[in-house]
């Protein structure tokens, strides 16, 4: 137990966001004093002292939950810049008595409805999968180890921390040594050393080591927390680059709406002499049809639904975000363990190097009381203690005391432990345990156990207590220990699947070169036997690599990192997994960071997407619903925007020149919803696996403007010629809805392409339905019957209509194929200059 006393002050942080040792026991909150602990390691708080702090509210509640609010969902879908805009314009359509032109409010409802419950939906399956996945900490209360979700720490409790873990609250050590990785909060790579007094930011993770510290800032006073709210009061969060286009896109169209709506009644009453009610209706028509009214929720539906289909699928997504980047990675960097192969690891052999000193039982010896002393803190130490400290039936390990552990590094690739009457014992990769004459020796041996498959470990003895990691004197080389763990039965299926469609593997491991270029050429990685030994390259020459070799092995932390960093830079899109440790900070670099659930704390917090079952053989199914999500979303955006360039081009146009605008609401709200806004959603929710490649709003420009070129091309010849004869604005009307309702259907037949029985039947239905009501609802939507000459020239323009927008689609393809050819010479020359050392 410990004793309480009653504190006040402040926190304070140094310039690398470390908190000042001598200010670790002031409060939460300065104005009142708070009773503090100071519990025994061993016992840690009693359940009646955790309980009065939850009743205190001093608990380690998150700052933002997982995911939004129902209320906050349904204010989020109400409260638009464009349902604002639309419900303006229903009132101005009420105040002049058009009360048949507010048909586009059902359609706006609708989609706040759909918009809704699709959100609903997706919070339901993200909370449930959160739940299951909740970060957990173990902490010592009545002397007990128990393991709990973060949320339910409490101040003052003591907490164990162990390699992998994330702290999940300011703490302070009170025993036990680690190292930790601040990076997440202070950009800074570099592990540092924290023993007892010393503190521990929420946010780092422990790279090696363990301890028992007390938790001294939770919830919202962590230093995290207080980074997250800082971080969202100053800016905005990550956008992907379909939503950035998207929002760029709303931003330009609130710029210009509101103007040249102005502009137009300006014009339609002053100038046109029009009365207001026919005024208004044609200013609101013109502002309806700049809308993309079903654009925002087509998006968000179909992310929602992609959330669904991901859970379903056993996938976590933290960051909506991230299924779009899945649509366009065409570099995949994977881990050998627990990717490549099974994530549990066994001994397979013991060599004794020392015979005529040191046999195999009395190798196991050593290893017994090794692992006994540094633990099973990773999958190789978790085979070797499964192997030697608990055996089935073999001997128990022996009493020897322990004065020192060194815990094992992914940085340096050895672990010590120093015992009292026996001496320094190392572990770790033979390479990075002894120098280059100790080395030679062993070289043979070592590459043919590593080019069989194997992990090869040494066990060595060594004169000293190891000091700042690095070894200053020779070590003695005692026994060899291999290990291995089966290739995944699905691995090479996964890997061929990968190749067919153009996404390159990158194996980046810590493991001997020979051993993983073994393993990808089992696993049918191409290029596997070009394996790179990274420790022998400077970051300039690993960099190079990172591009003309697939396999990697003896990589760092920060090698990793630095391989990903390269690939992003030569323009690829990379996807990163990773289940441990070591992985953290490349995860972090990456454009799609994918961790496994059954990997360490750290790994699964700074990830975007979790594999809850850690099945590598389920990417795939991911990366393919992350492409039909973002194909659908473009296939379909550019039904929405035909409509907004159109309407925009020919509002602008009828501001110069001396005719009305020639369509109602109504009737733009008819073609708006049989031929962008339903097709739409029926064709954002079908498979679509190609991969995505441009940039979003590039490539829905580009599909939209031959249309939206056609209907203006087309209406402005009908304005014509309604002047010549002299035609009525009824009849006007009439004829400039038919040739909208027309090239819509022949914008959806485009978008249809390939054509499949889901595609006809969507294109004959809405064909059927524009039919129906033109003929059959004329009175309702405003239609007359034309003349004979009115009929001839809409007949002719209907005729028009597929051989205008062929040319306008030929014109756009010919330019694509001329901007495609341009930057493939731009790339040319620069790699030519890159090769000659000139510039590009």
């Amino acid at each position: 137990m410990g004793h309480a006393h009653y504190i006040q002050g402040s926190q304070s942080i140094d310039e690398k966001g470390r908190m000042d040792v001598k200010s670790r026991e002031e409060p939460l909150d300065s104005t009142a004093p708070i009773e503090r602990y100071q519990p025994d390691p061993a016992q840690g708080l009693t359940a009646g002292q955790a309980a009065k702090r939850r009743e205190e509210g001093l608990d380690n509640q998150a700052v933002n939950p997982p995911s939004k609010t129902v209320g906050q969902i349904i204010l989020s879908n109400v409260l638009t810049f464009f349902n604002l805009i639309f419900f303006i314009l229903a009132g101005c359509l009420i105040l002049v008595g058009s009360y048949k032109n507010l048909l586009f409010l059902l359609v706006v409802v609708a989609n706040i409805l759909i918009g809704i419950v699709q959100e609903i939906r997706a919070k339901r399956v993200i909370d449930r999968l959160t739940l299951l996945t909740a970060p957990q900490a173990a902490v010592i209360r009545d002397g007990e180890t128990l393991t709990l979700p973060t949320e339910q720490l409490v101040l003052d409790d003591v907490a164990l921390f162990t390699p992998g873990c994330q702290i999940c609250a300011d703490a302070v050590v009170l025993e036990g040594a680690v190292q930790v990785n601040e990076a997440l909060i202070t950009g800074e790579a570099r592990s540092v050393s924290r023993g007892p007094g010393d503190s521990l930011l929420s946010g780092s993770f422990i790279t090696a080591g363990s301890c028992r510290a007390r938790l001294d800032r939770v919830g919202a006073d962590s230093y995290a927390s207080r980074l997250t709210v800082e971080a969202k009061r100053r800016g905005r969060k990550h956008e992907s680059e379909m939503m950035r286009s998207l929002t760029r896109l709303v931003q330009g169209i609130a710029v210009v709406i509101l103007p040249i709506g102005a502009a137009m009644l300006l014009r339609h009453l002053f100038q046109l002499g029009m009365p207001l009610q026919q005024s208004m209706e044609a200013t609101i028509a013109a502002l309806v049809g700049m809308i993309p009214e079903g654009l925002y929720l087509l998006t968000s539906v179909a992310l929602a639904v992609g959330v669904i289909r991901l859970g379903r699928r056993h996938t976590l997504v933290h960051e909506l975000s991230c299924i779009e980047t899945l649509a366009r990675v065409d570099v995949l960097c994977v881990d050998k363990t627990g990717t490549i192969t099974e994530n549990e690891m066994r001994v397979e052999q013991v060599i004794p190097l020392k015979e005529g000193q040191m046999n195999a039982g009395e190798v196991r010896t050593v290893l017994a009381a090794y692992y006994q002393a540094v633990g099973a803190d990773n999958s190789t130490a978790r085979a070797m203690h499964d192997s030697f400290v608990s055996p089935r039936n073999g001997p128990k390990p022996p009493p020897w005391e322990t004065e020192a552990v060194v815990p094992f590094s992914s940085v340096r690739k050895w672990s010590a432990v120093t015992f009292a009457q026996q001496g320094t014992y190392l572990v770790g990769a033979p390479e990075c345990i002894l120098n280059r004459d100790g080395f030679q020796p062993l070289r043979e041996r070592t590459a043919a156990l590593a080019a069989a498959g194997s992990r090869v470990l040494l066990l060595a003895r060594y004169g000293h207590t190891p000091q700042n990691d690095t070894l200053h004197s020779p070590a003695e080389p005692l026994a060899l220990i291999t290990l291995g763990n089966p290739i995944r039965e699905t691995a090479p299926a996964t890997f061929h699947f990968f190749a067919e469609q153009g996404v390159a593997v990158k194996v980046i491991s810590g493991d001997n070169p020979l051993t993983v270029s073994e393993v990808a050429g089992r696993a049918g990685i191409a290029g596997a036997e070009q394996a790179v030994d990274a420790s022998v390259l400077s970051d300039g020459e690993l960099e190079a690599a990172a591009e003309t070799a697939n396999v990697f092995g003896r990589v760092t932390p920060d090698q990793k990192r630095l391989l990903v960093r390269a690939l992003k830079k030569a323009g690829h899109t990379v996807a990163m997994t990773g289940d441990g440790v070591n992985d953290v900070l490349a995860l972090k670099d990456a454009d799609c960071s994918i961790a496994m659930a059954a990997g360490s704390d750290a790994a699964c917090h700074v990830s975007q997407l979790v594999l809850l079952n850690s099945d590598f053989a389920s990417l795939p199914a991911v990366v393919m619903e992350g492409r039909r999500v973002i194909n659908n979303i473009e296939r379909a955006a550019s039904l929405f925007l035909v409509k907004t360039i159109f309407s925009l081009l020919l509002a602008l146009v009828t501001l110069f020149i001396a005719v009305p605008y020639p369509v109602k609401p109504i009737q733009l709200s008819l073609i708006s919803s049989l031929t962008i806004g339903l097709p739409a959603f029926f064709l954002a929710l079908e498979p679509n696996h190609s991969q995505t490649k441009g940039r979003f709003l590039l490539n829905v420009v580009g599909r939209a403007l031959p249309g939206g070129l056609t209907n203006l091309f087309l209406l402005l010849g009908v304005q014509l010629f309604t002047v010549v004869f002299g035609f009525t604005d009824a009849e006007r009307t009439t004829m400039s809805t038919v040739i909208l309702a027309t090239v819509g259907l022949l914008v959806l037949y485009q978008v249809c392409k390939p054509f499949n029985a889901k595609h006809s039947l969507i294109w004959i239905g809405m064909a059927a339905g524009l039919t129906a009501a033109i003929f059959g609802f004329s009175d309702f939507f405003m239609l007359t019957p034309l003349s004979r000459e009115a009929f001839l020239i809409l007949l002719l323009f209907l005729l028009l209509a597929y051989s205008v927008m062929h040319f306008f689609l030929w014109c756009f393809e010919r330019g694509h194929q001329a901007g495609v050819c341009w930057k493939k010479r731009r790339q040319n020359r620069r790699y030519h200059g890159r090769q000659w050392g000139g510039k590009p």
